[in-house]
């Protein structure tokens, strides 16, 4: 692993990484019923795989995603989006018509709306990573 960043950002970025993803799942699942949701859920997570790839590098960072593109992310994230609409449309209810079930294990309220919004938050983690790794690679590269 090459280190590109200094001791005090290193070391910052190991112990922020897994606060910020943990609060944007907490921002994400809270999202449907309450201020936050996907988009801003999306960017805290992205904030973190940048601050992780500013610290350690575009290799670093693609190894800590586990080969995932960031543009598959997109593409399951806008899937996903799409997929939210067909519980409605089965139901003969207007398009978006927000769908509900209760898990009776964990006594939580899943919806249609969370799907929407786990599509959101995988196409703006999957965008704004891609844009930042991209623009770390370019400037590798230039003389």
């Amino acid at each position: 692993m090459v280190k590109s960043g200094t001791i005090i950002l290193n070391t910052a970025a190991r112990f922020l990484m897994p606060l910020q993803l943990l609060f944007s799942v907490f921002l994400l699942l809270r999202g449907h019923d309450e201020p936050g949701g996907g988009f801003i859920a999306g960017l805290v997570a992205a904030g973190a795989f940048t601050l992780y790839l500013f610290a350690f590098g575009v290799s670093a960072t693609k190894e800590v995603l586990r080969m995932v593109d960031p543009r598959d992310l997109i593409g399951i994230g806008l899937l996903l989006g799409m997929l939210s609409v067909v519980p409605a449309w089965f139901n003969g209810e207007p398009f978006l018509t927000a769908q509900w079930w209760t898990i009776p294990v964990i006594n939580y309220k899943a919806s249609t709306v969370l799907i929407f919004d786990i599509g959101v938050y995988l196409s703006v983690l999957g965008a704004v990573t891609g844009m930042v790794m991209t623009l770390m690679e370019v400037d590798k590269d230039e003389p």
